[in-house]
């Protein structure tokens, strides 16, 4: 079953292993709602059929490359994010957002999918203290001036994920997991710093924080 406000992704590889994989991993998590295209023709009917928050897309398929169903779907208007899939020496597609080289970890395409997808239309207004936040939108709005500041896509993650743990306590690796999958080389120093820079934008007193506490092995949001 589809999760509300998961964003669409299509998958379009011709390696059955690989995409059933892939398939399987990102279907897993809430947040994407996966189609699998084997080919480019199957896949440019698919891109102009629906809208996609982003495209993965091998650079190498059966019926054309990459680059070719790239232009083609460019010139038809598609301007969704391309994340192309491409072996160690192969070229940059123009028209592509990005690239990931094979093999990947699925740490790395998370990463990528999560800096490059766009929102949603479904993107509910949560309350954190005073502020209306919006995580796709990233941003915060305070109740009754209307300011607006806008966040990273880390910084609206780590509120996200704890936003849902509805005033629970949630671990330092818990937050690494779900925000950076455990990327190697980030660290709770980054973690730390993240909160650093949420807590200038968002508590009266960053020294004194109410809303984003520190506790014990973790942080959690007051209501």
């Amino acid at each position: 079953m589809t999760t509300p406000g998961a964003k669409k992704l299509l998958l379009v590889e011709d390696d059955e292993t690989l995409r059933h994989l892939l398939a399987e991993q990102l279907s897993s998590l809430e947040e994407f709602d996966v189609r699998q295209a084997t080919d480019g023709a199957t896949a440019l009917a698919a891109a102009q059929a629906e809208t996609f928050e982003a495209i993965l897309l091998a650079s190498r398929l059966p019926d054309m490359e990459g680059a070719a169903l790239c232009a083609a779907l460019r010139q038809a208007g598609i301007d969704s994010p391309i994340l192309l899939m491409a072996m160690e020496g192969e070229p940059d597609v123009p028209g592509c957002s990005d690239r990931l080289v094979k093999p990947f970890r699925i740490g790395a395409l998370l990463a990528k999918l999560r800096q490059h997808a766009r929102p949603t239309g479904d993107d509910p207004a949560l309350r954190i203290g005073p502020y209306e936040f919006r995580a796709l939108a990233r941003t915060l709005r305070e109740e009754g001036t209307g300011n607006e500041t806008r966040l990273t896509d880390k910084e609206a993650q780590i509120l996200a994920f704890l936003h849902r743990a509805g005033g629970g306590v949630v671990s330092r690796e818990q937050l690494l997991d779900q925000v950076w999958n455990y990327n190697e080389g980030v660290t709770t120093h980054t973690l730390e710093t993240h909160i650093y820079r949420l807590r200038q934008k968002m508590e009266r007193d960053p020294a004194n924080a109410v809303l984003l506490v520190t506790e014990p092995g973790g942080y959690r949001l007051t209501p």
